[in-house]
C-alpha cells in the first residue's frame, strides 16, 4: 500500500475527519486530501506529524524498515520485553505462545 492509502485508512480507523485530522497535523485539509490521493508527498517533518497523530511509526506509515509492520504501541512492547532479563523473557515468550495457540485452535474450530 502507498503511503497516501495508508495515511488514509489509519484516520478513517480511528474516525477522524480529514478536517480534524489536518487540524491535528496543522495543515490544511486540502493538504490531507492531496497526500491521501498521492498528489504530494509530506515533508518529513509533517510526515512525523502525521504518524504521531496516527501512533504509528514513520517505518510504518511508509510502509518500510525493520518496523513496518509495527504500531508504535507494539514497538514499545516489544522494546520493554528486549528489557527485561532472560528468565522474565521467557516468561513472558510463553505467555505470547499459549495466546497464539488459544487463537489458532479457536480459528480451527470455527472453520
Amino acid at each position: 500500500m502507498n503511503i497516501g492509502g495508508r495515511i488514509a485508512e489509519l484516520r478513517k480507523q480511528k474516525d477522524l475527519s480529514q478536517t480534524d485530522f489536518a487540524k491535528a497535523v496543522s495543515v490544511s485539509r486540502e493538504m490531507i486530501g492531496r497526500y491521501e490521493r498521492n498528489e504530494v508527498m509530506p515533508s518529513v517533518e509533517v510526515a512525523k506529524k502525521i504518524a504521531d497523530a496516527l501512533g504509528v511509526s514513520l517505518d510504518y506509515l511508509a510502509g518500510e524498515g525493520m518496523n513496518s509492520k509495527f504500531d508504535k504501541q507494539t514497538v514499545k512492547r516489544l522494546e520493554d520485553i528486549e528489557g527485561l532479563p532472560q528468565e522474565e523473557k521467557n516468561i513472558v515468550y510463553k505467555m505470547i505462545d499459549m495466546a497464539l495457540v488459544y487463537s489458532k485452535t479457536k480459528k480451527a474450530l470455527a472453520g
